[in-house]
C-alpha cells in the first residue's frame, strides 16, 4: 500500500477517522506529560496513578488505529474516548488530585463523544466526565471534602453534557448540510457528465449534419440538366441548384430567400389549375395559384406534371415537374421540392411527329378512299361481270385496302391524342351492352383462331358518361389483341363487375405474356413487346396507346399484368355516372 493510500484510510478522508479523532486527545495528553516534566515545581503526586493514565492513553491511540484499520470496529468506537475519560482521571490523580492542573484535557473525549450522531451518548460524556473529575476520591475511597468537590464532581458534568448537546447539535446540522452540498456535488457531477455527453452528441450530429449538407449539396451540384427548386409552405424559394440557374437564368443569389415559386410559372396555368381543382381562394398557403401547384405534394400524392417556366430575358420553356414534399423528423411538412427537366425539344419533336404522322395519314386516306370506291365500282358492275378469280383476286385487295384505311385511322386518332385535340362525344351510357358488343364481334375471330372466348358480364346497371363509339372502339382493341396473342387452344376471358363508385373490366388471356421491365412502355406509340416481335406477330403497336388515351379520357384506369408463357390481363376501370366534365 502506497503512502498516499495509507494516508487516506488513516487521516485523508470525508469522514474523520477513530485514529484522526484520537489524535488531539494524544498530542495534549502528551504535551502534559512534558510540562510536569520539563517544568521546575511540576512533578507527579502519584506516579502510579500517572503512569497508569498514560498507558490508558496508549491504549486508547492503539485501538484507534486498530479501528481505523478495521471499520468493522467502528460499531465499538466510542469505548476509545471512554478508556481516554479513565485515562485522564488517572493522570489527575498522579498530578494533583481534584487540584490538578490538566483537567482541562477531558474537553476532548466529551467532544469525541458529541459529535456522534446519536443523542444518546451525551448522557455518556456526562457520565464519563463526573467519573473523570471524581476519580481521586474514587481511588482513595473517600467522599468530597467540601461543597466545592461536590460541585466540582456533579455541576461540572452537567455543563459539559450541555455543551455536549450544542456540539451534538451543531455537528447534525452541519452534516445535513455536508450531505446537502454532497448531493448538490453529485447532482452537479451527474449533470455536468450530462452536459457533456449532450455537447458531444451534438458535436457528433453537427458533424453528420454538417457532411450530409455537404454531401446534399454536392449531388444538388452535380445536377446540371434538371432544375431542383426548394420552397418553405409558403413558397418562398430556399433551395436553388445550379441547373435552375442555367434552365432560369438566375443566380441562388437572386433566388434564395427573395423569390417565390409561383413567379416562374405562367399565371393562366396556376388559376386553370386552381379551377380545375376546385381550390377556395380563401383557403390559400400563399396565393391560389402556389396553393394548387403542391395540393397534391401536401395531400402525400407525389406528382409531375407539365408547366411553362418563365426565364429570366422573358422566354419560357415547357418543363417536367415532379412536387414533392419537405418534412421535418415529425413528419411535419416544412416546404416543397420541385424538379424540373426541360422538354422543349422534346415537345417539338413530339409536335413534328405529329403533324407528319397527320399529314402522311390524310394523304392516304383520299388516294384509299378512291381505291375503294372503284373496286366496289367493278364489283358492281352489271355491264362487265368479273369472273370468280377476278372477284377472288378483288377481294384480297378490298380487304387490304381496308385494313390501311384502318390504319390511317389509328395513326390520325394517335395524331389527335398527341395534339390534344381529341374529344368525346358524351352521353349517359351503359358498359355492359357496349362490351357484350366487343365480344360479339370478337366471336368469328377467336373461333377461327381456336381460341376459347370467355364471358361473366352481370346483368347489373353500370351507368358512365362516356362515348359509346370510342369506348366500344378501346374494348374491341383489347379483345382483339388478347385473341391475337393467344395461340391456338388458350382462352380469353372478359368479365365485369361493380364497386361503389366504379366499374371494373378485366381481359385476361392466356397468351404469351410481356417480360416485366416492358410494361412501363407498353402504352407508348409504336412500341411493340418482344414476345410479340419474335413470335412475328403483326401489328404496329398503336392500339394500346389509342386504348389508353379513351380510358384516360373517360377519367378511367387502365392496368396490365403480365407473365412471359403464362398470359396477360388487362384491367379498366372507369367512375361510375359522374357530373365531372370530360376531356
Amino acid at each position: 500500500m502506497s503512502v498516499r493510500e495509507l494516508l487516506n484510510k488513516f487521516i485523508l478522508v470525508d469522514t474523520p477517522t477513530p485514529l484522526l479523532k484520537q489524535a488531539p486527545t494524544t498530542i495534549a495528553f502528551l504535551g502534559a506529560v512534558a510540562i510536569v516534566l520539563s517544568v521546575p515545581g511540576l512533578d507527579f503526586t502519584d506516579r502510579t496513578a500517572a503512569i497508569g493514565g498514560i498507558w490508558g492513553v496508549i491504549v486508547a491511540t492503539v485501538l484507534a488505529a486498530v479501528f481505523t484499520w478495521q471499520p468493522a470496529f467502528a460499531r465499538v468506537a466510542l469505548l476509545i474516548p471512554c478508556v481516554d475519560l479513565l485515562a485522564i482521571g488517572f493522570f489527575r490523580v498522579g498530578t494533583g488530585g481534584s487540584l490538578s492542573l490538566f483537567a482541562s484535557l477531558i474537553i476532548l473525549p466529551v467532544i469525541w463523544i458529541a459529535v456522534t450522531p446519536q443523542r444518546r451518548y451525551i448522557i455518556l460524556a456526562a457520565v464519563g466526565t463526573s467519573i473523570a473529575l471524581m476519580m481521586p476520591f474514587i481511588l482513595s475511597g473517600t467522599l468530597p471534602q467540601g461543597p466545592s468537590d461536590w460541585i466540582r464532581g456533579i455541576f461540572t458534568p452537567i455543563v459539559f453534557a450541555i455543551a455536549a448537546g450544542i456540539v451534538n447539535e451543531m455537528s447534525r446540522q452541519g452534516r445535513v448540510q455536508v450531505a446537502a452540498i454532497r448531493a448538490l456535488a453529485e447532482e452537479r457531477d451527474v449533470m455536468l457528465r450530462g452536459a457533456v455527453d449532450y455537447t458531444n452528441r451534438l458535436r457528433d450530429n453537427e458533424e453528420r449534419l454538417q457532411a450530409a449538407d455537404r454531401l446534399t449539396r454536392s449531388v444538388l451540384d452535380a445536377v446540371t440538366e434538371q432544375s431542383v427548386i426548394g420552397t418553405d409552405v409558403t413558397g418562398l424559394i430556399d433551395v436553388w441548384n445550379p441547373g435552375a440557374e442555367r434552365m432560369l437564368g438566375y443566380t441562388a443569389g437572386d433566388a434564395q430567400g427573395k423569390r417565390y415559386m409561383h413567379e416562374f410559372h405562367l399565371i393562366e396555368e396556376l388559376l386553370l389549375l386552381s379551377k380545375e381543382l376546385n381550390y377556395p381562394p380563401g383557403e390559400t398557403v400563399l396565393n391560389p395559384g402556389f396553393s394548387a401547384l403542391v395540393e397534391s405534394a401536401r395531400l402525400g400524392r407525389p406528382e409531375v406534371r407539365q408547366w411553362t417556366y418563365l426565364r429570366s430575358d422573358g422566354s419560357s420553356i415547357s418543363v417536367d415537374v415532379a412536387v414533392t414534399r419537405r418534412v421535418d423528423e415529425t413528419q411535419r411538412t416544412v416546404g416543397y421540392i420541385f424538379v424540373a427537366t426541360d422538354v422543349t425539344q422534346a415537345l417539338e419533336v413530339s409536335r413534328l411527329k405529329d403533324e407528319f404522322v397527320g399529314l402522311i395519314s390524310h394523304e392516304l386516306r383520299t388516294p384509299l378512299s378512291s381505291i375503294l370506291g372503284y373496286l366496289e365500282l367493278m364489283r358492281d358492275d352489271e355491264d362487265q361481270p368479273l369472273s370468280d378469280e377476278q372477284l377472288q383476286y378483288l377481294g384480297v385487295a378490298e380487304r387490304n385496302a381496308h385494313r390501311l384505311l384502318r390504319l390511317v385511322g389509328d395513326l390520325l386518332f394517335t395524331a389527335q391524342v398527341g395534339s390534344s385535340s381529341f374529344t368525346l362525344d358524351a352521353t349517359d351510357i351503359e358498359v355492359s351492352p357496349v362490351l357484350r358488343a366487343s365480344i360479339e364481334s370478337a366471336g368469328p375471330n377467336a373461333a377461327a383462331a381456336g381460341v376459347t372466348l370467355i364471358t361473366s358480364i352481370p346483368d347489373v346497371a353500370s351507368p358512365i358518361s362516356g362515348d359509346a363509339v370510342r369506348l366500344g372502339q378501346a374494348c374491341d382493341n383489347l379483345i382483339s389483341n388478347a385473341i391475337k396473342f393467344t395461340p391456338r387452344g388458350g382462352t380469353v376471358t372478359v368479365s365485369s363487375i361493380n364497386t361503389d363508385d366504379q366499374v371494373i373490366i378485366t381481359i385476361k388471356d392466356t397468351g404469351m405474356g410481356i417480360p416485366t421491365d416492358e410494361l412501363d412502355q407498353l402504352f407508348a406509340r409504336f412500341f411493340r413487346a418482344s414476345t410479340a416481335t419474335r413470335a412475328a406477330v403483326p401489328g404496329v403497336g398503336l392500339g394500346l396507346s389509342i386504348t389508353k388515351a379513351i380510358v384516360t379520357a373517360h377519367r378511367g384506369e387502365l392496368d396490365v399484368e403480365s407473365e412471359v408463357e403464362v398470359g396477360t390481363s388487362f384491367i379498366v376501370r372507369l367512375p361510375l355516372k359522374t357530373t365531372k366534365k370530360l376531356a
